[in-house]
């Protein structure tokens, strides 16, 4: 062969993979080619939850908004901080089960079209135009909104303008961050009183980074000091209290929603030494992942 001809020979080499891959596929749960185009599509991080955390309260039946919509599934983390994570969630690539051995055992629900054969996407994934799934579902006709909430969303940096950048309208003030206690309540409330004012026939993809779970969250738990696990339990149900505000105006606004609900890392507090995340420990890479029809 030429120089060429190995060339193209080893780069299909990868394309032959995934589409031999897609033949033992899983069936898929939704069709996503179903849902855009006909559905608003709310994409709630809840950042930095653990796995652990999230079935133990579901187990515990505390959080009772999220648990009316199907179990959490343990699932990989794309990235081991928000930022990678982020990159690779808004590229397509969501969460996957926790024992995937390989492309053809994770449900995609968004494909990149252009990295696609013949830019194909897997049966039930909608494959997308562009370099985000917001991109592609803005040529589509959807209105995508982006409400902030930790550092990398919060625009005050260059850094911080990256993720809001992907969407046509973003938003943060100080009272969505993470010290302040109220700031769920604050992203909430701010996201009604937009959708007051929302076109009613054009559908919305909105992306709410929750982070009350983040770290410091030590004041969701009476008389704590410092963070835990139980006051990071403890940030999650009052993050659930909230949604749930969310969930019920969206109903009025539109029979169908599609919501997608997970996790970008886990986080560590003490657990072989550890603090925090940013690094590869299974409870960083583990979170709870789920989506479902409101």
């Amino acid at each position: 062969m030429t120089d060429n001809t190995e060339k193209r020979a080893a780069s299909d080499v990868p394309i032959r993979l995934f589409a031999a891959s897609q033949q033992g596929r899983r069936t898929p749960s939704v069709d996503m080619n179903q849902v855009v185009g006909t559905h608003d599509i709310l994409f709630v991080c809840l950042d930095t939850l653990r796995y652990d955390v999230a079935v133990q309260e579901e187990a515990a039946g505390t959080t009772l908004v999220l648990n009316q919509y199907g179990p959490w599934k343990k699932c990989q983390a794309p990235g081991n901080f928000t930022y990678p994570s982020h990159h690779a969630m808004f590229a397509g690539f969501l969460p996957c089960p926790y024992d995937a051995k390989n492309v053809a055992d994770r449900e995609l629900l968004f494909f990149p079209g252009q990295i696609g054969l013949g830019k194909k996407g897997p049966e039930g994934a909608y494959a997308f135009s562009g370099s985000t799934i917001m991109e592609g579902l803005e040529k589509e006709g959807y209105d995508t909104w982006c409400v902030g909430g930790v550092a990398f969303f919060d625009k005050r940096s260059e850094l911080g303008k990256v993720f809001p950048g992907y969407f046509q309208k973003s938003y943060w003030n100080p009272s969505f961050a993470c010290p302040v206690k109220d700031s769920t309540k604050n992203q909430v409330d701010f996201i009604l009183k937009k959708l007051d004012g929302a076109e009613e026939d054009r559908h919305i993809f909105l992306y709410l980074n929750v982070d009350a779970i983040h770290y410091p969250n030590y004041f969701y738990l009476e008389g704590a000091s410092h963070d835990s696990v139980e006051s990071h339990a403890a940030a999650l149900r009052y993050a659930d209290q909230e949604l749930g505000r969310l969930f019920t105006q969206w109903k009025k606004r539109r029979g169908d929603t599609f919501v997608i609900c997970c996790s970008d890392h886990g986080t560590c507090y003490g657990e072989d030494g550890c603090q925090f995340h940013g690094i590869n420990h299974p409870i960083v890479n583990t979170v709870p992942y789920k989506h479902f029809f409101i």
